[in-house]
């Protein structure tokens, strides 16, 4: 648009604007700013469009957030040549930003329909990051999944119950530890896999099938 003639036409109505304008739009050192923008908040964008759908993805919400985390912290230190061990100051304030966002949408039910993803435990998983832990070994899932158990089973000897089918079912206890059932924690959709292997948790199965097919959005009903 500014190198064609008809932007002499434009121009004349205010000549400083058009200056300003045309200097932005062909200087190769801005472009690489909107580049690194672009880069470190793509991450934030995608994870807000995948949330924001009719489809279940409740489950994979709390591991989405970690995933956004360290792409837009890679995203940041790469921009400034920093070592991952270094500080960045810029990179503080934009944790902090999504930390209190976070905050304020984050609800225990995430961490529950986080732990009960049958992915989440299995080795190949857990091998594409040497940071990561199952579920049941994270201090914050396991406290927000506590929770979640005293508000869906107010009595103590149906939460004893559950919670000890959730023990082995992490654990891989019992009949949890066939090969197949093993095996299919990574091959298989959360839902298929509770509905093959659940029944040997009954009470963890319900809950897991309800949870694992809920959006993580109301937006598609606010559209409607």
């Amino acid at each position: 648009m500014v190198i064609s003639d008809k932007w002499n036409c434009y121009r004349e109505d205010d000549v400083g604007k058009a200056k300003f304008v045309k200097e932005k739009i062909l200087d190769d050192v801005w472009w690489d700013y909107i580049d690194y923008i672009l880069s470190f908040t793509g991450p934030i964008y995608d994870m807000l469009r995948a949330c924001d759908t009719d489809k279940p993805c409740l489950h994979l919400v709390y591991d989405m957030w970690d995933s956004m985390i360290e792409k837009v912290k890679m995203s940041i230190y790469r921009h400034e040549g920093k070592r991952i061990d270094e500080e960045s100051t810029f990179y503080n304030v934009v944790h902090q930003i999504l930390v209190d966002r976070w905050n304020k949408n984050n609800t225990p039910l995430h961490c529950m329909a986080h732990s009960l993803n049958p992915k989440y435990y299995s080795d190949e998983w857990l091998h594409e990051d040497q940071n990561r832990v199952p579920p049941h070994r994270d201090e914050e899932v396991t406290r927000e999944r506590n929770k979640c158990f005293k508000r869906y089973f107010e009595d103590i000897t149906e939460r004893t119950k559950v919670i000890t089918e959730f023990g082995k079912f992490s654990g891989y206890v019992e009949a949890f530890s066939e090969y197949d059932s093993i095996h299919n924690r990574w091959h298989m959709d959360p839902y298929t896999w509770w509905c093959a292997y659940g029944a040997y948790a009954p009470s963890l199965q319900k809950l897991a099938l309800r949870l694992l097919v809920q959006p993580a959005s109301s937006s598609c009903c606010e559209r409607n």
